[in-house]
Order: structure tokens, then C-alpha cells, then sequence
């Protein structure tokens, strides 16, 4: 569990898991159990790779890492080693996206440029009279109040209006957050021609 060979295996494992192979990913799972790897080093990478590699293509997949985690700190081994099989299964079956982790990296690159950004009036609080006065808060619109529950106004700063960071693929659950990001562009461009 040391050396070339402790990286080579997790690499196997993660890849395995990221090509969607069930086998493999057992089979390198039951490799670093054997060899006295740490469950919670391999508990830890698959709860990462719950997000980074399939985040909303299928949501339940990082409660499923977490609960072999909690199950495993539970029971132990040997009971215990079984959800950590349990969720390499469902983790190399599931479908895939990093379209989070890339958007979150996009993110940060526009923070690192640009850190300092304002908070656009509209969107600021107001609990005091001075900002209030000073337009904090003036013409935000509460998206509950629309039949739709969306409103179609900026949330960005102003040197970043129109990003795009979150590209949802058509793959599992993103699929339906793609076609629900769809509805709100056309609603945005519905409000922008009735301007």
C-alpha cells in the first residue's frame, strides 16, 4: 500500500469507475482491501469522484459514496467493507458528468482574474435605512412571486453578465436540468423582447 504501486492501483480504480466498469473497479477495490489500503483513503477518492465525475448526471451518487462512508465507519471490516462494494458498483454504474467540476474551475478562473467584483445593487440587502437609500436592494424581484418561479434578471456582476459556467450534458438527471435551463433562456428571451 505504498510507493508506485499504492498510485497506480487508486489510478486504476478511479479510471475503471470513470469507464463505467463495474468488474474492474471491483476487482482494484478488492486489490487495495487485500493489500491493507485504508478504506477511508478509498471511501475518501470515491466520494470525490462522486462529484467530479458524475455530480448531477446522477445526484444520489454522493449520498451513495457518503453512506458507505458512515456504514463502514459503523460496522468495520469485515460487514462494513460490503457498502464500500455496494457503492463501487453504483458509482461505476452510474451515469457520467464533470460538467460541475468544469464549471466550478471556470468559476474560480473568473474570481482569480477578476476578485473583486461588486455585488450588483439589486441584489445586495438592505436591513438599514442608509442602504436603502443608497439603492441596495432596489428592484429586485422575488422569483416565488412569479407564477413561473423565475425571473428573468441578473444575478452576475456587471463585468460578467452572460457567463455561462454550468453546461449540463444530456446524460442521466442533467438531462432534465438541461431541458429546465432551456425554459428559463426562453423565458429570459421572452422578458428581453417584451422590453
Amino acid at each position: 500500500k505504498t510507493g508506485e504501486e499504492h498510485y497506480n492501483i487508486i489510478s486504476a480504480f478511479h479510471k475503471s469507475l470513470r469507464g463505467s466498469d463495474p468488474q474492474a473497479s471491483l476487482y482494484w477495490l478488492a486489490r487495495m482491501m487485500a493489500s491493507g489500503e485504508h478504506p477511508n483513503y478509498i471511501l475518501r477518492r470515491m466520494i470525490r469522484f462522486a462529484s467530479e465525475d458524475i455530480g448531477n448526471a446522477d445526484p444520489r451518487a454522493l449520498q451513495i459514496a457518503l453512506n458507505a462512508r458512515d456504514a463502514y465507519a459503523f460496522l468495520g471490516s469485515p460487514e462494513g467493507d460490503l457498502a464500500i462494494a455496494q457503492a463501487t458498483v453504483y458509482l461505476a454504474t452510474a451515469p457520467k458528468s464533470n460538467a460541475v467540476y468544469t464549471a466550478y474551475k471556470q468559476a474560480l478562473q473568473d474570481v482569480e482574474e477578476q476578485p473583486n467584483l461588486p455585488v450588483p445593487l439589486h441584489i445586495r440587502n438592505a436591513p438599514t435605512q442608509l442602504m436603502q437609500d443608497l439603492n441596495y436592494g432596489k428592484g429586485y424581484q422575488y422569483a416565488h412571486d412569479d407564477p413561473n418561479g423565475y425571473i428573468a434578471q441578473e444575478y452576475l456582476p456587471e463585468n460578467l453578465h452572460g457567463r455561462k459556467y454550468y453546461q449540463p450534458t444530456n446524460r442521466g438527471y442533467e438531462k432534465h436540468i438541461a431541458d429546465l435551463m432551456a425554459w428559463w433562456a426562453d423565458l429570459q428571451k421572452q422578458h428581453n423582447t417584451a422590453k
